[in-house]
């Protein structure tokens, strides 16, 4: 392709979305780059502090317990307090924790701040899905949600680069790196992004009943959507957890598996936009379907890896459900949710990824000692296979776009086309000066890493 060429393709993917979406955009960015509890958590407990690897695994537990504790909760606070004061709340109170985590020496002081952080890093996620959601039109969002997803995976690959180099000067620094780029986020909510939860206009929208947790639990299609996120989630978090595990007792080094894991991310920056751009407006249903299957057989081709070359094939494969997945599947959460009660909706749905972290781990465990990476690799094929199948049946039904708008869509349509009509010569403007970005993959020693808000699965802001 020429350059001219690439410039247009970048144009078009950047262009029309408003201003409020960039700076989001640029917050998440900047969440991502401070990652380095996620990344070097479990070096630091078992190399620098001494601890067992069984204490490393405790503290990531809680960290993932924290974040099922915080989920609804920051779902109700989106709601009620509104998504810009949930922002500055989580992310501030997210700085303060991370930083004072590095200054704990106690094992139960480092457990219960492990928690703390667990519940304050994830509580921005329902918030951010819930703005973006807001400030986005409709037709719009599955473009957005995969430049966030983009977002996240960029800021991660130069985090996990950069900790590395952090972790060998000082492991106190990089604590305290992350918490100033958190600080950095919650400044650029405080001065940027205007609240953007729809108020209850009409007399009509005034008498509708409030939305509480007990709706979006008798939600039956909405639920069979967190339920299949659950599955589609432990599928793809044993890239991280069950996947350096198996290439470990198969006799390959913490480099090999750095070098297969750089291709998950090295594909989802480079095909992430292209892929987004090919897919944005076919069938939902279908495309959710062919994810599921993927991802499943993805992880199940690892049962026959014996080389780096086929270990990363299986990378490659599993990848590509990832980059059709995300954006996808949040579109179709948007869509079945109500604009009055995104909050709780997005947090019911932030808690299927949070689950799954704590599960998946357990369950890469037991099927590895147990029975052998095989079994846990025809595991996740069978998940993917059940996944593939819900998708069909949660969707028959829908219309061909594959969502099925909520109540007040027709209010939520109309607020985010007036919030793109003001911002979209400024989006313009900035699209014009898109450059393609180039990250140069490190290989990581493979961690028992802490699912923080973003690439473990990288779900998040």
């Amino acid at each position: 392709m020429s350059v001219a060429s690439l410039r247009r393709a970048a144009r078009e993917s950047v262009s029309g979305l408003p201003r409020a979406f960039w700076w989001l955009w640029a917050s998440t960015l900047v969440n991502r780059l401070g990652a380095f509890v996620a990344t070097f958590m479990a070096l630091y407990l078992t190399l620098e502090r001494g601890y067992s690897a069984s204490f490393a695994g405790l503290v990531a537990a809680l960290h993932g317990l924290g974040g099922v504790a915080s989920s609804l909760g920051a779902g109700v606070m989106t709601d009620r307090l509104g998504r810009r004061p949930t922002l500055l709340i989580a992310q501030s109170s997210t700085a303060a924790s991370v930083a004072l985590l590095g200054f704990m020496q106690h094992p139960a002081a480092i457990a219960a701040v492990a928690f703390l952080v667990g519940m304050t890093s994830n509580a921005s996620r329902p918030a951010v899905q819930a703005m973006m959601a807001d400030i986005v039109r409709p037709e719009d969002r599955v473009r957005a949600f995969a430049l966030n997803y983009w977002a996240i995976n960029l800021g991660f690959a130069i985090s996990a680069a950069g900790a590395g180099l952090i972790a060998e000067y000082s492991y106190l620094a990089g604590f305290l790196g992350e918490a100033a780029l958190t600080l950095l986020c919650a400044v650029l909510v405080f001065l940027k992004l205007p609240e953007s939860r729809p108020e209850r206009g009409s007399s009509a929208e005034k008498d509708e009943p409030e939305i509480g947790l007990g709706t979006v639990l008798r939600d039956r299609r909405y639920m069979g959507v967190v339920a299949l996120s659950f599955l589609i989630s432990l599928i793809f978090l044993q890239g991280s957890v069950g996947l350096p595990v198996a290439m470990g007792r198969d006799g390959f080094s913490p480099s090999d598996y750095g070098l297969v894991a750089a291709v998950n991310g090295v594909l989802i920056v480079a095909l992430q936009i292209p892929v987004t751009r090919f897919i944005e407006h076919r069938d939902p249903q279908k495309l959710l379907v062919i994810s599921g299957l993927l991802a499943g057989y993805g992880f199940g081709l690892t049962a026959f890896a014996g080389s780096i070359a086929v270990y990363a094939l299986t990378v490659c494969v599993w990848t590509l459900a990832e980059i059709i997945n995300s954006p996808t599947q949040m579109g179709l959460v948007v869509r079945l949710s109500p604009a009055h009660g995104r909050g709780r909706y997005q947090g019911m749905y932030t808690m299927s990824w949070a689950v799954a972290g704590l599960l998946a781990p357990l369950m890469a465990g037991y099927a590895i000692d147990r029975f052998g990476a095989q079994w846990l690799w025809g595991s996740c094929a069978v998940l993917g296979t059940l996944a593939a199948l819900g998708y069909w049946l949660l969707m028959r039904g829908l219309p061909e776009n594959g969502v099925q708008l909520s109540k007040d869509a027709a209010a939520d349509d109309a607020l985010a086309g007036d919030v793109v009509a003001d911002d979209v010569l400024a989006a313009e403007v900035m699209a014009a000066d898109v450059a393609p970005l180039a990250v140069v993959p490190t290989a990581v020693a493979p961690t028992a890493v802490i699912p923080v808000d973003g690439k473990q699965a990288n779900t998040g802001s």
